[in-house]
């Protein structure tokens, strides 16, 4: 959240509340308008006027137990019951569940009840929302690839730093760091799925910008790269799960697999900063993904020369994850089609092929390298 919209969000909320409707202390508008504008960044505006709403409905629940139950402990039980329990049932963000709980417990504990409806603090709730809003809006007509860019940056960077941890966690045969990078592999389906919801949220103002409408384009590679991505973070999960087996059983690994997982977490940085640079224009796009591209094969030809020593399984199953990785995160820079092939041929699954390798966009490759969603496994921790 920008220190510039925060400051005025909040400023102008506590403003409009104290001067224009005449409340004493509207601490609740510049806090529900700081919970608002963190809370709705990168998501749709449908979604963004639900959160407005559910945190006004919080503080009007709250409103209201004053007024029948008064002050105490029972309203305070009651109040979060209503609050928080439905919050929780509908997915609601930790964050947003915290503040609706504070909130409450301080209108109950400290503020004093009052009668006329038009001074509850619900009105507040509703008018820093509404300046929340407003301030969004206005911060993402100025730029609105902004945050579809920080979210895709943001994703690739984590991805990337997945790898390096599990490279770490080999290097140093440290089973709690690689048991560490599974948990983060599992969770790192939510990344993808903010940076989905970035997309949508993204494409949906630009429909609303006639001028911008040109750049939906590449909205829809970014939303390419997305499904792709998914599977690249399958396939880190499948990675993490042999690492981990391999920490257990203190199998040493050869320098040559810290080489490829160090090339492989480069392409993915590479990558990603060709959708972030093809997004702002700043830079041409194509040098970061001619980088990803080489050193991306280069981790597949390090890892495939591992071969030839027979390693045990679970480090075989790494080599194949690094070729599967490598696969998925350049169909999704949309580098070439003919990138199966290229993959298979540094691997030595296949022989060269006369002529280059022309841009474009593989929609329809083959799937058949792929493992299966890690979403439902169990006991992937003591593998």
């Amino acid at each position: 959240m920008p220190a510039a919209e925060a400051v005025l969000a909040a400023t102008a909320a506590w403003l409009i509340a104290a001067n224009l409707i005449g409340h004493p202390a509207p601490v609740f508008a510049p806090s529900a308008a700081l919970v608002a504008l963190a809370e709705s960044r990168g998501r749709r505006l449908r979604q963004s006027i639900e959160i407005v709403l559910g945190v006004a409905a919080g503080v009007l629940v709250a409103d209201l137990a004053m007024q029948v139950l008064g002050p105490g402990a029972v309203t305070i039980a009651v109040v979060l019951l209503l609050t928080v329990g439905p919050m929780i049932a509908f997915g609601a963000s930790t964050t947003l569940i915290v503040q609706a709980a504070i909130s409450a417990i301080y209108l109950i504990a400290v503020a004093e009840p009052r009668t006329d409806v038009m001074q509850w603090r619900c009105v507040d709730a509703l008018v820093g929302g509404a300046l929340a809003l407003t301030v969004s809006q206005l911060a993402v007509a100025r730029n609105p690839l902004a945050p579809l860019v920080g979210e895709a940056r943001r994703t690739f960077t984590d991805l990337a730093a997945l790898i390096d941890t599990v490279d770490q966690a080999l290097r140093d045969r440290d089973h709690t760091a690689a048991d560490d990078a599974l948990r983060r592999a599992r969770q790192a389906h939510a990344r993808v799925e903010r940076l989905q919801a970035a997309v949508l949220a993204t494409g949906e103002t630009l429909k609303l910008r006639v001028r911008r409408r040109r750049n939906l384009n590449q909205v829809r590679q970014v939303q390419a790269t997305a499904v792709e991505l998914d599977r690249v973070v399958d396939n880190i999960w499948v990675l993490a799960r042999n690492a981990v087996t391999l920490t257990r059983l203190d199998v040493p690994t050869p320098p040559e697999l810290s080489h490829a997982l160090t090339a492989l977490g480069d392409a993915i940085r590479a990558a990603g900063e060709s959708l972030a640079t093809d997004l702002t224009g700043t830079e041409d796009p194509q040098q970061h993904a001619g980088r990803a591209d080489h050193t991306a094969l280069e981790a597949v030809r390090i890892a495939a020369k591992l071969l030839e020593a027979q390693p045990a399984l679970p480090l075989t199953m790494i080599i194949g994850q690094i070729r599967a990785t490598a696969i998925d995160l350049l169909r999704g820079v949309g580098h070439d089609d003919d990138i199966l092939s290229r993959v298979d041929e540094a691997v030595g699954l296949t022989t060269p092929q006369l002529g280059q390798p022309g841009p474009g966009w593989n929609a329809a490759a083959s799937n058949s390298h792929r493992p299966p969603p890690p979403r439902a496994a169990e006991g992937e921790a003591s593998a």
